[in-house]
């Protein structure tokens, strides 16, 4: 039997994502261990999503948005403008 493997879309990466993400946690004087652990990811995702390495699951974003307490609409204007 052969296997196959199936390739799995993968979203790409955003710049303005990781820079808005880490400028709202930076504003809020917010540290990325903090940030994770509310979110409850990992420090080394958030670290990797704020340094552009990684596309986050819509799920994660949305961890995000709420540890900063920002909502989706404020978090997709943001990126709107910085990708501007």
């Amino acid at each position: 039997m052969v296997h196959r493997l199936r390739r799995i879309a993968v979203p790409p990466l955003d710049p303005a994502l990781a820079i808005v993400l880490r400028r709202l946690r930076i504003d809020r004087g917010l540290s990325q261990e903090f940030v994770a652990h509310k979110a409850g990811i990992a420090y080394s995702t958030l670290a990797k999503v704020e340094l552009g390495r990684s596309s986050p699951a819509w799920g994660t974003v949305r961890a995000i948005a709420d540890a900063l307490n920002v909502t989706m609409s404020e978090l997709g204007a943001a990126i709107d403008a910085e990708a501007r």
